[in-house]
């Protein structure tokens, strides 16, 4: 019998290995991160801070900007550091750590993006049941369940992911600790480990999409009963953001994860997952909020009439 070593701690190789281009990344990354905490933790601020904003429709989109906030804080920082050190070491705890946080809020966002549509499909259909449909009693567990079911989902692709052996390479070909990359570089049998992430994901991304689709069905009848132009106009512009925050994130999961593991390929995959995990979150302050009339009006009116917000072209 030969000797096999375990590994004990995971080198990230990331995008390159070119001093230049590192320091080119490491730039646009520190962008993208100070770009996403500002969007998103002002957007927290803002419902936080306007009681006009105080109904589920901005609650369900402050948890959401949270969820970003935490994802990006998760990856971005150790990239960074990564970007100027000769050592990209993360030790086995703290790559099952990054790994089970991010699928935590990444599950968690799949589970909020549906119930933002059912609170869309409740405030629309029937608007003067409204406040009732979605009492404290209703949203609150919801926001709870969508964590609940982030931890069951991470903490089980955690365990069956870091209970494998890693004995033949310890370089990952990825930014984080994702799933596949780990799967590809462990010497154990991984038949298990991708069957499980494949129904695991598949479910949710099948119980998710057909809330949303479900939900939007009928806001789609609503919208035909509506005789008012302005009615339909201001419906559009409630959802649309909604829908393309949906399509978005969810066509980026599918792609990754709901899929045959003989289609992976590493190089591709880092840069999907980073766009779901790093850019998405950027992104989505932009999407609830560029044509957001209340969003703009709270902006103007938390952080001032006279301040940089109003001064901005778009939130004109």
């Amino acid at each position: 019998m030969k000797n096999v070593t375990e590994v004990t701690t995971f080198i990230l190789k990331g995008f390159t290995e070119n001093l230049q281009g590192q320091i080119i990344l490491f730039f646009v990354f520190l962008a993208i991160y100070l770009f996403t905490l500002v969007g998103n933790l002002g957007l927290v601020v803002l419902v936080i801070g306007d009681s006009r904003l105080h109904n589920p429709m901005y609650y369900f989109l402050s948890v959401l900007s949270s969820v970003d906030a935490c994802i990006s804080s998760v990856i971005i920082p150790n990239m960074l550091v990564d970007f100027l050190s000769k050592n990209k070491v993360i030790s086995f705890l703290g790559c099952a750590t990054q790994m089970f946080v991010v699928a935590t809020f990444g599950t968690a966002e799949c589970f909020l993006l549906a119930a933002m549509a059912y609170d869309r499909y409740v405030a629309i259909y029937n608007p003067l049941l409204y406040s009732v449909s979605m009492s404290p009693r209703v949203y609150v567990p919801l926001i709870i369940a969508s964590y609940i079911g982030g931890i069951v989902n991470a903490s089980t692709h955690t365990v069956a992911t870091f209970s494998l052996s890693f004995c033949a390479s310890n370089e990952i070909r990825h930014v984080f600790c994702d799933i596949p990359p780990l799967l590809a570089i462990s010497c154990s049998d991984t038949h298990i480990n991708q069957l499980l992430l494949f129904y695991f994901v598949g479910s949710i991304e099948i119980v998710t999409i057909l809330i949303v689709l479900i939900s939007y069905g009928f806001i789609l009848l609503a919208i035909l009963r509506t005789r008012s132009a302005e009615g339909r106009r201001k419906v559009f512009s409630t959802c649309g953001s909604h829908l393309t925050g949906v399509s978005v994130y969810h066509g980026t999961i599918l792609f990754m994860y709901v899929r045959p593991s003989s289609s992976y390929a590493l190089d591709h995959d880092m840069i999907v997952s980073t766009f779901y995990t790093i850019v998405i979150p950027m992104l989505n302050p932009i999407i609830y909020s560029l044509r957001n009339k209340d969003v703009k009006e709270a902006m103007k009116r938390v952080f001032g009439k006279n301040g940089f917000f109003s001064k901005v072209s778009f939130y004109s």
